[in-house]
C-alpha cells in the first residue's frame, strides 16, 4: 500500500483554468517562472500492515545490501574497538576528559564546516566510488595509529591529527553512505534497509566495545587500531563485488550556481524535514557526547576502568539494538516519532545522572539507547523520503552536518562539564536540555494543530 508524502501538489494535481481570451491592446508581460528546480517529492511506499518477524529484515533478501551489510556490520565492530581504545588511550595520556572530548571535536569538526561540500559530491559521482576512496582512507589512518600505538610512540597530539584527517573522511563518507542505500534497494525496501543499518550499527557498538575492552585490558589498544584497518580494506574490497546491474543508480545531478542555497531552502520549507533537523542538532550537542560522560562515570563515579568502560558502551548499544529492531517493525512514522524518541532519549539520561548504583546505571543509560535509536532511526528515515532523490544527496548532508558536526561543539562541552562541574551535572544537563527542547517543540506542534 502507499500514501503520498509530506510534500507540496505535483503540478498535475491541480486542476486547469479555461484559457482567457487575449487583450490585444494591453501587452502581454513575461510570466515568471512558478515551478521549483527540483521538483517536490512523489508517493512514497509506506508499509501500513504489521511485518511478519521473518520479513523484519526483509531488504536483506537484495543480494547488493545482503553483502554491503555483512561488510558494514564487521567494519562497524572495528570501528567501534577503534572509537573505545583511542578515547582510553587519550585519557591515559592525559589524564584529562576534555582532552577526550577535544578529540572527539576533532573527528567531527570538518563535517561541520565541510558537509554541504559532501553533499554535492555525493549529488555528482559515483556513490560506490566515493565509498572505496573512504575506505582506504580510513585504512591508512587506523594503521597508522597502529603503528604508532604498537611501538610505543603514540602521544595525545598523534591522535588528534590522525582524528582530524578521519573527520575529512567522514565529510565524504557520510552523506554518500546514506543516499548509496536507495541505490541498493530501490525506494520500495529504503525505509527497511536504514532500519538494517541502524540495527547493523548497533550490534556492531554492543560488540566492539566489549572486544576493545578485553584489549585495553590484555594487549593493549594499537591492536584495535590494527583490526580497524583491516576492516576498512575489506569494505573496499566488498564495495568492488557488488553487481553495478543491479544498482538503482539515479542520474547525476549536473554542476550549478546555488545548488547548497537551493537544498537549504527545500529543506526548511518541509516540516518533515526541518524538524528533525532542529532536534538533530540540540540532541547532538549535548545528548551523543555520551562516550565522553561514560569514560567519567567508569573512571571516576564507579571506578571500573577501562573493562568497565567497555561495559557501559555495552549497555547502551544492548538498548539501541532493541530500539533499531523495533525501527524496521514500525508501521508508521511521524514527526510525532521524531520528538517523542528525542525527549525520551533525554529523559532516561536526566534519570540516570545520580543513579546511585551501577546496575541501575546501566539499566537507566540502555533505556536511553533504546530512545535514541528509535528517534535517530525515524529522523533519517522521515528527511529521506521526504526528500527527491536529485536532491537527496546535499539534504542528507546538511542532516549529517548538523547530526555529526554538533558533536564538534558537544564533546569539548560536554567533556568540560564533566570536568569542572562533575559527571553528575554534566549528564543532567546532557539529559535535560533535549528533553525541554523536545516537549517546547511538542507544545508548539499541538497548538499548531489545534490552530
Amino acid at each position: 500500500m502507499t500514501s503520498p508524502s509530506p510534500a507540496l501538489p505535483s503540478t498535475a494535481s491541480i486542476p486547469t483554468q479555461p484559457a482567457q481570451p487575449v487583450q490585444p491592446a494591453r501587452p502581454v508581460q513575461p510570466a515568471r517562472p512558478t515551478q521549483p528546480a527540483i521538483p517536490p517529492t512523489g508517493p512514497l511506499a509506506v508499509v501500513h500492515e504489521r511485518l511478519p518477524w521473518r520479513h523484519t529484515f526483509i531488504s536483506l533478501s537484495v543480494r547488493n545490501f545482503r553483502l554491503f551489510a555483512a561488510a558494514h556490520f564487521v567494519a562497524v565492530i572495528a570501528l567501534w574497538m577503534q572509537r573505545i581504545a583511542q578515547d582510553w588511550l587519550v585519557l591515559e595520556l592525559s589524564g584529562s576528559v576534555t582532552a577526550v572530548g577535544i578529540t572527539v571535536a576533532l573527528q567531527f569538526l570538518p563535517v561541520l564546516a565541510l558537509g554541504p561540500w559532501g553533499g554535492l559530491m555525493a549529488d555528482r559521482f559515483s556513490k560506490r566510488r566515493l565509498l572505496q576512496v573512504c575506505a582506504l582512507g580510513a585504512a591508512a589512518c587506523a594503521a597508522a595509529l597502529a603503528a604508532l600505538a604498537l611501538t610505543g610512540a603514540l602521544a595525545v597530539w598523534h591522535v588528534y591529527a590522525i582524528a582530524l584527517v578521519l573527520g575529512l573522511v567522514t565529510v565524504l563518507d557520510q552523506p554518500a553512505r546514506q543516499v548509496f542505500v536507495n541505490e541498493l534497494v530501490g525506494p520500495a525496501y529504503l525505509r527497511n534497509a536504514i532500519g538494517v543499518n541502524s540495527t547493523t550499527f548497533q550490534l556492531g557498538a554492543l560488540i566492539g566495545p566489549a572486544i576493545a575492552g578485553w584489549l585495553l585490558t590484555a594487549v593493549g589498544g594499537g591492536w584495535a587500531f590494527a583490526v580497524n584497518a583491516a576492516a576498512c580494506l575489506l569494505t573496499a574490497t566488498m564495495l568492488s563485488a557488488l553487481r553495478r546491474e543491479e544498482l538503482v543508480v539515479a542520474p547525476p545531478t549536473p554542476k550549478a550556481k546555488g545548488m547548497l542555497r537551493e537544498a537549504f531552502a527545500y529543506a526548511w520549507r518541509k516540516p518533515t524535514i526541518r524538524w528533525p533537523w532542529v532536534m538533530a542538532g540540540v540532541v547532538a550537542v549535548f545528548a551523543m557526547s555520551l562516550p565522553v560522560l561514560l569514560a567519567a562515570y567508569a573512571d571516576h563515579v564507579f571506578s571500573v576502568g577501562a573493562a568497565g568502560y567497555g561495559l557501559l558502551n555495552t549497555m547502551v548499544a544492548v538498548g539501541a539494538v532493541c530500539g533499531a529492531v523495533a525501527s524496521a517493525r514500525r508501521m508508521r512514522l511521524s514527526l510525532r516519532t521524531v520528538v517523542l524518541g528525542a525527549g525520551l532519549h533525554g529523559t532516561m539520561l536526566g534519570v540516570a545522572a545520580y543513579a546511585p548504583s551501577l546496575p541501575l546505571f546501566c539499566a537507566l543509560v540502555a533505556a536511553s539507547g533504546f530512545c535514541a535509536l528509535m528517534f535517530l532511526t525515524s529522523a533519517n528515515q522521515l528527511v529521506q523520503t521526504s526528500a527527491n532523490v536529485g536532491i537527496r544527496g546535499r539534504i542528507m548532508s546538511l542532516y549529517t552536518m548538523v547530526l555529526i558536526g554538533g558533536q564538534a561543539f558537544g564533546g569539548p562541552l560536554i567533556g568540560w562539564l564533566a570536568e569542572h562541574w562533575g559527571a553528575h551535572p554534566a549528564m543532567l544537563v546532557a539529559g535535560g536540555v533535549p528533553a525541554l527542547a523536545a516537549a517546547v517543540l511538542a507544545l508548539w506542534l499541538r497548538r499548531r494543530t489545534a490552530a
